[in-house]
């Protein structure tokens, strides 16, 4: 498996991949959180790829010394088998190597199937942040060692 920064060749790849990884309404809105990402920073869409093939992708985005994890789609055949994990460590690196201090996860009803990942990693129950219900934050995570 290669974890990787998005590449404009990977487009019809990725619009393909949402598609078959995620619900429709949640397609259409990851859509477009996908196109405004791109037009910001595609360096913060990170995909895992295996053997050619596109089997997940990441988008995130980063506020001030915030980063934001957005969304993570892994294709039903690649599920349980690190994809996720791999795609969330590389963001965590992206996210340090631009010195964002905290790490939060969008928290929308869409990113429920996740939690159990996100909760392993250690972004924890104890770390959800109500406050940020505009933005559907969900939980949040120090990149200075300790969650």
């Amino acid at each position: 498996m290669r974890i990787r920064s998005f590449q404009l060749s990977d487009v019809n790849q990725v619009m393909e991949l949402l598609q078959v990884a995620l619900m429709e309404d949640c397609y259409e809105d990851t859509k477009r959180a996908f196109a405004r990402q791109l037009s910001w920073d595609s360096e913060l869409i990170m995909i895992a790829e295996v053997d050619g093939e596109i089997v997940g992708t990441l988008i995130g985005t980063i506020d001030q010394n915030t980063g934001f994890i957005y969304r993570t789609a892994v294709h039903p055949d690649y599920r349980r088998q690190g994809v996720g994990k791999n795609l969330v460590t590389a963001m965590e690196q992206k996210f340090q190597q631009r010195n964002v201090r905290q790490i939060m996860i969008a928290g929308d009803p869409h990113n429920k199937a996740i939690a159990p990942l996100y909760e392993a990693m250690g972004y924890g129950a104890s770390k959800f942040l109500e406050a940020f219900q505009k933005l559907g934050i969900a939980a949040v995570s120090s990149l200075s060692g300790s969650r």
